[in-house]
């Protein structure tokens, strides 16, 4: 199996922001050291979520402070990036961490109507605005000159410097969820990487992506390196024990419930209205909590004592899990906590899958 870990911290205060992205460097760096094989970015704006607000630029500093462990984004919300000036940060990136760029993509937080205010925008276009941005930058790592025509962008560029050092640009990710997601992507051989399901609803998610890859023609080369790829995202809390695990996990991700539905409630306009398609238990505000926790516990995390963690990992592994991405940090989790849950998990549950 491959492991990745992902950060989805938040700094408590503007005032605490500088020590919160020095912690993310420092496990960025822990995690390399303990033999993860990737580390995945998240983007958020204006509220000390993902701390360092700005993923790209954070995502350079990285670049410089390891050596071995590809740096991916979980996702980037294109309709706050230009695509050129993307394409042109990516391919940077590609250069200076020589080859180990990953672009999770997606349209925007389908949740927090007030990134897209404050980047001048709504949400109500944001996947056409995504579905035009990537056509330009896809292209831009393969064809010079190029010139566009568009509904939000009209553009001629001469060539895109500097060259990426992957040929054809980063492998590019997409976020899905739905059978049809899944199904699209596997016939248009693209990398997925997916969050909030249960173990069943995995083991049908993974047999529509593989038979979409095998209509969609792909030889059996990619189709098996896919299938390797595809990337499950959990929460992870690896404790002294069971109970402190599940004492920990529940008091922390409620923490961030909380903090994050009074966000949306203050800072939401009245007129956004969350589509219910994409709503579950977990970030619908008006479930109680005493229903979206076991929920989130059961669909979206792994805790416990390393042991019992060991057997989470590998009920993943039966179901065809062979990526996993774990966030071992929730909201403004003390940051002793989370360094001591991501150490025993390198040490005392990753490697009992690498002979596998």
């Amino acid at each position: 199996m491959r492991f990745g870990w992902l950060t989805l911290a938040a700094s408590p205060s503007p005032e605490q922001d500088q020590a919160a992205i020095g912690q993310q460097i420092e496990l960025a760096c822990t995690v390399e050291a303990l033999g993860f094989d990737s580390l995945w970015l998240t983007e958020h704006y204006f509220t000390g979520e993902s701390v360092y607000n700005d993923a790209l630029t954070f995502a350079a500093a990285l670049a410089m402070k390891t050596s071995r462990i590809r740096i991916g984004f979980a996702v980037v919300q294109m309709p706050f990036h230009h695509p050129v000036r993307l394409a042109t940060q990516l391919a940077l990136l590609d250069n200076l961490s020589n080859g180990r760029i990953d672009v999770g993509i997606g349209k925007g937080t389908v949740f927090n109507e007030y990134e897209f205010i404050g980047h001048g925008l709504r949400s109500d276009d944001s996947r056409a605005r995504m579905e035009e941005a990537q056509s330009i930058f896809e292209r831009l790592w393969r064809e010079a000159p190029l010139t566009h025509q568009g509904k939000y962008y009209n553009v001629h560029v001469p060539a895109l410097r500097p060259k990426p050092v992957q040929p054809g640009g980063p492998p590019l990710w997409r976020s899905v969820i739905s059978p049809g997601s899944f199904r699209e992507c596997g016939l248009r051989g693209i990398p997925i990487l997916t969050s909030r399901l249960s173990v069943p609803r995995i083991r049908e998610r993974w047999a529509t992506y593989e038979a979409a890859l095998e209509e969609g023609g792909h030889d059996a080369a990619t189709r098996a390196r896919l299938m390797e790829s595809a990337a499950l995202w959990r929460n992870v809390y690896v404790g002294e024990s069971d109970a402190e695990a599940e004492d920990t996990v529940s008091r922390e991700l409620l923490a961030a419930r909380h903090h994050i539905n009074h966000l949306r409630a203050t800072l939401n306009p009245p007129d956004f209205v969350v589509d219910p398609a994409v709503l579950n238990p977990w970030a619908d505000a008006s479930v109680p909590d005493e229903v979206a926790l076991p929920n989130m516990l059961e669909t979206g995390t792994l805790f416990g004592s390393a042991r019992r963690v060991r057997e989470q990992v590998a009920e993943l592994r039966e179901a065809g899990v062979r990526h996993l991405l774990c966030q071992t940090g929730f909201g403004e989790m003390e940051h002793g906590l989370v360094m001591a849950s991501t150490r025993r998990f390198g040490e005392e549950v990753l490697p009992a899958f690498r002979a596998h």
